[in-house]
């Protein structure tokens, strides 16, 4: 990995995000108590979450499926506007600003999506794709220039530059996530979004992109967001590692502390479940199902699922704090009695 420095590339503050799936007025008519009321039905996806990216640094985002991370990832990105909270990029605050005013800061904020065949246009070459945001961001490059700039960036992702004719449905799903890669690379990001870029390829495969990941990321010096359910890839590739339930940041922390000592309850059975040789940790089976989003617990999101959740637990939210070299949404790991 690249070195990494202590300042930060991107900054959240309490972001949040909602979202109102009620659908029309017929939808939201309720009666209660003999009375007509309109009730909205909305998706708490992300809950104040807060954490700094630092430049050079790639932290990722893991959780079970529902949780936020990929909801997050593109509130970060500027797909989804965050209902509130802020969002720094080198310290320029970068929510809410308008579409021409944002134009400077999308070459040097990418993403990388998960499918890479639904992400690529499937009527357009592979020069075309990779074309097309060279010339948005650098109006006036010479074709000669974008040639050059085409074939340097594929075969820096590994895909030879005499292909830049064929369409997607020609190249292999680790072949067409390297050309995802090289759209990304071709405005010379400083920070990209994974949005679990190797979820979706064979196993055989998935070990090439990563390692691609990682060798574009020390020539370049990027900072990646990694978003992955796959808590063994996550250990391979991360400098810190956050973990989020149901939209709540629940811990953070540096990779190697976080695997060896792992605070909050939930990133413990998280960590359980992963396929140990020998099988001498024990399965930490949590009880019941995941809350919905619509209608969240109170208190700590996890408490009804914790085996350790106690009376205040249920009616008070925990802040994160830290602790040890970690941050930790947790009253018992906050009063020392975990």
């Amino acid at each position: 990995m690249s070195t990494q420095s202590t300042t930060p590339i991107l900054s959240l503050k309490n972001i949040v995000k909602h979202f109102d799936i009620s659908g029309g007025f017929l939808e939201k008519l309720r009666v209660t108590d003999g009375k007509l009321s309109l009730q909205s039905t909305i998706v708490k996806a992300v809950n104040s979450v807060s954490f700094d990216i630092l430049e050079g640094e790639t932290l990722s985002v893991v959780g079970e499926s529902g949780c936020g991370k990929s909801t997050l990832a593109r509130c970060v990105i500027g797909i989804h506007e965050p209902n509130s909270g802020e969002i720094y990029f080198r310290g320029e605050r970068i929510d809410g600003l308008s579409p021409k005013a944002m134009m400077p800061y999308r070459a040097k904020m990418q993403m990388v999506f998960q499918d890479p065949y639904s992400s690529l246009n499937p009527r357009l070459t592979v020069q075309k794709t990779l074309e097309e945001p060279f010339r948005f961001h650098n109006p006036g490059v010479s074709n000669g220039e974008v040639k050059d700039r085409i074939d340097e960036v594929m075969e820096q992702v590994g895909v030879d530059p005499k292909w830049a004719l064929r369409y997607p449905h020609e190249f292999s799903g680790g072949q067409r996530q390297r050309v995802s890669i090289a759209r990304a690379l071709m405005v010379d990001p400083a920070f990209i979004v994974a949005d679990e870029p190797i979820s979706a390829l064979d196993v055989s495969v998935q070990a090439q992109i990563l390692n691609l990941l990682m060798e574009t990321q020390a020539k370049r010096g990027l900072s990646y967001m990694f978003i992955s359910h796959d808590l063994s890839v996550v250990r391979h590739i991360s400098s810190r590692v956050a973990v989020m339930y149901l939209g709540t940041l629940c811990e953070l922390s540096d990779s190697e502390s976080l695997y060896s000592e792992p605070r909050h309850p939930y990133t413990k059975a998280l960590l359980s479940a992963i396929p140990q040789m020998g099988g001498k940790k024990a399965h930490i089976r949590l009880k019941g199902e995941v809350p919905s989003p619509i209608n969240l617990p109170t208190g700590c999101v996890f408490n009804g699922r914790c085996p350790y959740a106690d009376e205040r637990c249920i009616q008070e939210v925990p802040e994160a704090k830290v602790n040890g070299s970690s941050l930790v949404a947790c009253h018992r790991v906050e009063e020392g009695t975990l």
